[in-house]
């Protein structure tokens, strides 16, 4: 005889990149013992595969991570876990005067946002005498590995990166769409970029929007209080 099923609650979220309204739940026993494991494993690759598992299941397989911005997955997740364990979550947060003092402390999840810098833009100049520019789209969970979750990413990773965000490559008035190129052809196509067009080009990345949060906190050792931003899910899972 089957048993019962207890509900669950039903909520709904605007995706911080667009206006598509998405409903979710609160994650299960079964979903918190994915999240429990991969966190007490310490490693990036399976909380990065949790993450995955959650989202897809709590938003009823409407989000599949790998299809959408990071940005916009961490902040599903962490609307998700709100609701599921409770708004407030307790952290370790590292004392900036000394660098070496960690202190407890509590950040209210439902008040995080997605920060977007004014001068963010996916219109990217790279030579202005030649009109010559690139159109990135945002990195999707996909292209996303457990080195650049913990801001430890290759430079061969970076280069990668960077020639999958290409969307198109344009010059005055003629576009070329990175689809019609080969991974290869856009690789060298970056490759030849020089030290300042590679600066510009990483000022997508550096300005990209992403979970901040900003908290004040009192070391302990020295009474000296700190403004700290936290910056990525990981930050609010320390």
């Amino acid at each position: 005889m089957a048993l019962p099923v207890a509900n669950t609650a039903k909520y709904e979220l605007t995706l911080p990149s667009q206006q598509k309204t998405v409903s979710y739940r609160p994650f299960l026993v079964k979903e918190e013992k994915i999240l429990l494991m991969a966190m007490e494993s310490g490693n990036a690759g399976e909380m990065l595969n949790a993450v995955k598992d959650i989202v897809k299941n709590c938003t009823f397989g409407e989000i599949v991570a790998e299809e959408y911005p990071m940005f916009d997955i961490e902040y599903v997740f962490l609307q998700i876990r709100a609701k599921s364990v409770g708004e407030i979550a307790k952290i370790k947060v590292l004392c900036p005067d000394d660098k070496k003092t960690y202190v407890n402390t509590e950040v209210d999840l439902s008040k995080v946002e997605v920060y977007v810098d004014d001068d963010h833009a996916n219109n990217v100049i790279l030579d202005e005498s030649r009109k010559l520019g690139v159109v990135l789209k945002y990195p999707s969970l996909k292209d996303v590995n457990e080195n650049m979750m913990t801001g430890k990413i290759k430079l061969d990773e970076m280069y990668d990166m960077i020639t999958n965000a290409i969307e198109t490559i344009y010059e005055g008035e003629k576009v070329y769409q990175a689809k019609d190129s080969t991974k290869e052809e856009l690789r060298e196509f970056v490759d030849n970029l020089t030290a300042d067009q590679m600066k510009n080009l990483n000022k997508f990345y550096n300005t990209m929007p992403r979970l901040e949060h900003k908290i004040e906190v009192e070391n302990p050792n020295t009474g000296v209080k700190s403004e700290v931003v936290l910056k990525g899910l990981a930050d609010f899972f320390v």
